[in-house]
């Protein structure tokens, strides 16, 4: 097996050189080259490392180790033919993925490329972040169904070195009560899960724990906000939004890259498993000596007579000195969420909301609050969205204090729906916002074809009448529509004589309801059919905004042509 270079990722100088020396290789890739200390957000700007930005683990610590920086692909001297359902076990170690755990991210990758093909995600990114989160499941210690025989857990979010998130959920997933933790072998903090879940195996059930539904939350996670990670940009962003830190995207990237040379599948239980920590810092500095050898004692007869021992009064530190306060995080300080000036928001059914949410974040002195995380929640049974097809989109307060949440997408729903902004971290009360999906509209309707539209009584109508919907020049689609043969033009009221339609079971009806354009803004009326009565009659057709048409029918006998002909029995006189 290849030599491991850099077991375990320091700080400082060799954590560098090794870095750069693992991820050299990505430049030849679709995978970006990592340099400097700053990484770009979604806009194209560059973030510090240090800022606040939500993160699915919450920034927990990470396994460090990186691969060989030889290619995992097995000599083909190495391959055997298996038999079938055995997991293959060729190359490297370090190349091979627990089989479940490895179906896992192919199916995860699977159903994104159906659900949102503009991410463009690879199985691989999945595998790269499931290595260094949890060593792919402990090396796949997992069950049947995908769930870890044990749980993964990361270290409680105190604040002792790692961020302070307070517990979201009572301890439902972490059984931590006070704080958050990170669970499962993709490492998500209860507060993400909680929206990001995902039931990938099909069983009912959102479970951090299961690989199958993990490996897919991740997936989802990694494509929000549209990003296309097969450009270095969404990349970047993608896996920073995950853990933010350069040594978390650089460890990453050069697990991505190995995969992407080869990899093979192992049988669960048999993975190499994972030693450096991003938060061991074992040998970075070596532990002091606190005890003197004895040869060092001096002579009794040297001891300081005891009397001058000062009084523990006089002891510069007291045990409960020792404890540092907490500075209060950004968070701690939030009393209350506030409108930031969010205008009426109404979208016609299918179309993007103009208008986007404004939160504020203030403390009790009405002083706003930058670098906290706002949610943005749609808490209705609704088909509308956030822009990227999510029903929640967590925000960080700008330098104003204002978190700007996604644009809002209207679904096919109509009516009002709730947006709640909640703080995360913190339990204060939430603020809500109305949405309004109104109907799809038409402002004008018109025939397709010029055709005179007539019968004879008791025959049918050879046209069918078309209409083209539109809405402000623009073709208005699955907008609703009515027709009915009216008594007159101004009298609405269905007729009961002339022509009809036909209704399934072939009786007479003389009003359709019901009715929508297609996507082209296209509607063809079923035939027309008519009975014995002769005249003019008028059709009319109105649509969800009001555009109306009205539309002629002719019901006559047909024209008797045989008196215009010279009688045969007419003869010349002699």
């Amino acid at each position: 097996m290849t030599a491991h270079f850099g077991r375990r990722l320091r700080k400082g100088a060799a954590t560098t050189a090794v870095a750069a020396a693992a991820v050299a290789a990505l430049s030849a890739s679709q995978a970006p080259a990592v340099t400097g200390n700053d990484r770009p957000t979604a806009a194209g700007q560059t973030t510090p490392d240090g800022s606040t930005d939500h993160s699915a683990t919450g920034d927990s610590p990470y396994y460090t180790d990186l691969p060989p920086l030889s290619s995992p692909l097995p000599s083909p001297s190495d391959s055997q033919s298996p038999s079938i359902g055995t997991p293959v076990s060729v190359g490297e170690a370090e190349a091979g993925i627990p089989a479940t755990i490895l179906d896992a991210y192919k199916k995860a990758e699977t159903e994104l490329a159906a659900s949102k093909p503009g991410c463009n995600l690879p199985w691989q990114l999945l595998a790269a972040i499931g290595k260094v989160e949890s060593g792919q499941a402990r090396g796949g210690q997992v069950d049947a169904s995908g769930t870890t025989t044990s749980k993964i857990l990361g270290p409680a979010l105190d604040g002792n070195g790692f961020a302070l998130i307070k517990d979201t959920d009572n301890g439902a997933y972490d059984g931590n009560s006070t704080y958050d933790q990170a669970v499962g072998p993709m490492q998500f903090i209860p507060s993400t899960w909680a929206w990001a879940g995902r039931d990938g195996n099909g069983d009912g059930k959102k479970d951090p724990n299961n690989i199958y539904d993990a490996a897919l939350a991740a997936g989802h996670y990694l494509c929000r906000n549209d990003w296309n990670l097969s450009t270095d940009a969404g990349l970047r962003s993608a896996i920073l939004s995950y853990n933010n830190s350069t040594d978390y995207l650089n460890t990453v990237l050069s697990w991505l890259e190995y995969y992407r040379k080869g990899t093979h599948s192992v049988p669960d239980g048999t993975g190499t498993l994972p030693s450096g920590r991003s938060d061991d810092n074992s040998g970075a500095n070596p532990t002091p000596t606190a005890t003197p050898s004895p040869s060092t004692t001096p002579p009794a007869t040297s001891t300081p007579n005891p009397s001058p021992t000062p009084k523990p009064s006089t002891s510069p530190t007291t045990p409960a000195s020792s404890t540092p306060t907490p500075t209060p995080t950004p968070t701690d300080t939030v009393a209350k969420l506030a409108d930031a000036g969010t205008a009426k928001l109404t979208a016609m059914a299918g179309d993007a909301f103009s208008k986007k949410i404004s939160t504020s974040a203030k403390t009790s002195a009405g002083k706003t609050v930058a670098k906290v995380r706002i949610r943005f929640t749609i808490v209705e049974d609704t088909d509308a969205t956030f822009t990227g097809g999510e029903k929640v989109a967590v925000v960080v307060t700008n330098a104003s204090g204002v978190a700007v949440a996604p644009a809002l997408q209207a679904g096919e729903t109509t009516g009002d729906f709730t947006v709640r902004a909640t703080l995360v971290g913190r339990a204060i009360a939430g603020l809500d916002y109305t949405a309004s999906v109104t109907p799809r509209v038409a402002d004008t309707l018109a025939r397709t074809g010029t055709t005179a539209l007539t019968c004879t009584p008791g025959g049918e109508f050879t046209d069918q009448v078309e209409v083209k919907a539109t809405y402000k020049g623009a073709v208005a689609d699955k907008v609703g529509a009515t027709a009915t043969l009216i008594k007159a033009a101004d009298d609405t009221t269905e007729n009961d004589k002339g022509p009809y339609f036909k209704d399934a079971d072939g009786k007479t009806i003389r009003t359709l309801t019901g009715l929508a354009t297609d996507a082209d803004g296209l509607l063809k009326l079923p035939k027309l059919y008519a009975d014995d009565t002769t005249g003019t009659f008028l059709l009319q057709i109105t649509t969800t905004g009001g555009a109306i048409l009205t539309v002629e029918l002719t019901v006559a006998a047909a024209t008797d042509t045989s008196s215009a002909s010279p009688s045969p029995s007419a003869s010349p006189s002699a």
